[in-house]
């Protein structure tokens, strides 16, 4: 993990039960900042949080169903009214659903998909702009994936759902960086996460090819797709706007 400073700085990371949440909330705890972490589980997050806390780390644990734009106003004025500000974002939560051809996808699920990994972007995207337009600077990392810049048969759905995050992600961007706020959005591959493990179970062969496709020739690590949203939030990243950054182990590469 690459050092990062953000003493007195405030992230919020959503889908922070586990995965590349669990580890990106994790690594900006070591890096100084206070962590608000949220997740539909939230018995899971109050675990981790009790964690952070018991090693120092200023902590924050969220209940919140990122698709209901209630919870997710409540949840960041919960972060605010408890450290004062919010200076950085990472929209994580997200969901697959079972490989299908595109005929064969049931409506209530394309319509689930849509609520969490778009709409649930666009709710948090929007409540926590409020609160940064007003403060006057901030960064935010939206979640998409490689299936957000290609396209992969089976999984039209999703695909649609994360395409979506990066046309949200330029549009806001230019809109907020002449305000001080950048937002970007990370693109990862296939990582070694319970999410992939899930979609591995249940469609070994649809996931067989896409692992045989990777030029480094693993899953990517948790830790590696937060170092690289620690750097997007950081100073070093500071010229970055409305990019979509992909770490996926070359894949989209060929």
């Amino acid at each position: 993990m690459i050092h990062f400073s953000f003493d007195n700085k405030v992230a919020l990371i959503t889908g922070a039960a586990s995965g590349i949440g669990l580890a990106t909330a994790r690594a900006f705890a070591q890096a100084g900042a206070a962590v608000a972490l949220s997740d539909l589980d939230e018995p899971g997050v109050r675990s981790i949080v009790e964690e952070l806390k018991a090693a120092g780390h200023p902590a924050l644990a969220i209940g919140c169903n990122v698709a209901e734009e209630d919870h997710v106003a409540a949840m960041i004025d919960q972060v605010v009214a408890t450290f004062g500000r919010l200076d950085f974002a990472y929209n994580n939560a997200g969901m697959h659903i079972p490989v299908a051809e595109t005929a064969d996808v049931p409506g209530d699920e394309y319509d689930l998909i849509l609520a969490v990994n778009l709409k649930g972007i666009w709710n948090c995207l929007k409540h926590e702009l409020r609160h940064m337009r007003t403060q006057g600077s901030g960064a935010i990392v939206n979640c998409s994936s490689q299936s957000g810049l290609i396209g992969n048969t089976g999984i039209s759905a999703y695909t649609a759902s994360k395409h979506g995050v990066v046309g949200l992600t330029k549009s806001a961007a230019l809109e907020y960086a002449p305000k001080g706020i950048r937002i970007n959005a990370i693109c990862p591959g296939a990582i070694d996460t319970p999410m992939v493990a899930k979609a591995v179970e249940a469609s070994p062969e649809h996931m067989e090819v896409i692992l045989k496709e990777i030029p480094l020739g693993r899953l990517g690590y948790p830790e590696e797709i937060a170092s690289t949203v620690l750097w997007l939030c950081s100073s070093g990243a500071g010229y970055m706007v409305g990019q979509a950054v992909t770490p996926d182990g070359g894949y989209t590469v060929k």
